[in-house]
């Protein structure tokens, strides 16, 4: 199962245009499992874009997550175009991000792909609900997308004060 920040990347992903899968098991066994699992990774065709995505709200150390990191991209690396995206070049390169809590300010990689702060990735996710015409409502396959758009439309903080003089103003009329 998915995690919101997960569910979030995936929807926006999509909502871009992006082929997305997740939670894929990658490196099948002979013994049975799998080598491991890949949380998102997604394909633009019209702009030939290939993106792994780890996201994680851990409070694990950076060690630690290193090691995981590490782990998760490097299954990537040997794993995406073969099994994934075999139409692919085998050759070809992509974005593998860590979407995590922390700053990139002291740690720009992890485990040899880019960190991503979740503050950032929200920025940007907000930037792109926001570039959506206000007349025109985010299909509703994208449920966490289309609560954002009208948590940034209609929740900002001038908007819920200007709600509130309206009521009050609603309160003395009615008096």
């Amino acid at each position: 199962m998915a995690n919101h920040l997960e569910q979030l990347i995936s929807e926006w992903l999509e909502f871009k245009g992006y082929f997305v899968r997740r939670n894929v098991k990658v490196g099948k066994l002979s013994h049975g499992g799998h080598e491991g699992e890949l949380d998102i990774v997604a394909y633009h065709p019209l702009d030939n874009h290939l993106i792994q995505i780890e996201p994680s709200i851990d409070a694990h150390t950076w060690e630690k997550r290193e090691d995981r990191f590490t782990k998760k991209f490097k299954a990537g690396l040997k794993h995406i175009i073969p099994e994934i995206f075999p139409w692919l070049p085998h050759n070809k390169k992509f974005e593998q991000w860590a979407v995590i809590w922390g700053s990139s300010k002291n740690h720009e990689t992890i485990g040899g792909g880019k960190v991503v702060p979740i503050w950032s990735l929200y920025q940007t996710i907000a930037k792109d609900v926001m570039a959506v015409p206000k007349s025109t409502a985010i299909p509703e396959q994208f449920p966490l997308l289309r609560t954002m758009q009208y948590t940034l439309r209609w929740a900002t903080a001038d908007q819920i004060e200007r709600n509130e003089i309206a009521e009050q103003t609603d309160a003395l009329d009615r008096q």
